[in-house]
């Protein structure tokens, strides 16, 4: 089976975090990280105390595996028709890695948090009045995309189908079954864990927002809490 493009992600990462397994690899690319230039074949070399080739195997699988960036310029010194052809520095690169399993998400809730509480500062609002308005707003935005994906004339299964893959996006794990889609983790389980009634409203009016795009009234988001799982569960259209 295919993986989705969600899936085809983690694989990827999964494959860079693998990569620093390797004992030398994961020493050169400690010693780039703590560079505050970027640095040449010769000085990780030299640096590590390995070969040359060594060096560059390694430092060009870490760029192959998204660990580290290039950049192509002449060594400090060397200019003119003779100078030869730029070298290759390596850097940290700016791409951000994190797995973690079952999947956590905590960027969404902090990027909403920090929405709501600069809506209330300037509005005088209650932050939860503000989080409940930002959350349903990315879930608009979220069922928006699953709209697109599912077509104009996507029936019951369709849509279903692009809701979970939107979903799965955001780190959820969507189980659809005949009439409802589960959502088997909780994405921010260490707030939710803390902060169960804030976490649960802001996850509620999230997929609220989502449904309420669609447009669909067969498909309801209510509170539905759980051990194990999402607080949401999503009641599912039927043709």
């Amino acid at each position: 089976m295919t993986p989705s493009r969600h899936q085809a992600a983690i694989q990827a990462q999964l494959r860079s975090i693998a990569s620093l397994a390797e004992p030398v690899r994961q020493t050169l690319y400690r010693f780039v990280v703590e560079r505050s230039q970027p640095v040449s074949r010769e000085q990780a070399a030299s640096g590590v105390g390995v070969a040359h080739h060594v060096a560059k195997f390694h430092l060009d699988k870490l760029e192959e595996d998204g660990l580290l960036e290039v950049e192509y310029r002449r060594p400090a010194g060397r200019t003119g028709p003779g100078a030869g052809r730029p070298a290759k520095f390596y850097r940290r690169a700016a791409r951000e890695i994190a797995v973690s399993l079952p999947e956590r998400r905590y960027e969404l809730p902090g990027r909403l948090m920090a929405e709501a509480i600069t809506a209330s500062t300037a509005s005088g609002e209650p932050v939860a009045a503000t989080l409940r308005a930002a959350a349903h707003a990315t879930g608009e935005r979220m069922g928006e995309q699953a709209a697109q994906l599912a077509g104009c004339r996507a029936g019951a299964d369709e849509l279903v189908t692009a809701v979970c893959g939107v979903l799965e996006a955001e780190g959820y794990e969507p189980r659809a079954t005949f009439d409802r889609i589960t959502l088997s983790n909780c994405p921010f389980h260490g707030l939710a864990k803390d902060y169960t009634g804030l976490v649960c409203g802001m996850n509620l009016h999230l997929m609220r927002g989502l449904v309420d795009s669609l447009d669909d009234e067969r498909l309801q988001a209510r509170l539905d809490p759980a051990t194990g799982r999402c607080c949401v569960t999503l009641t599912r259209p039927r043709d």
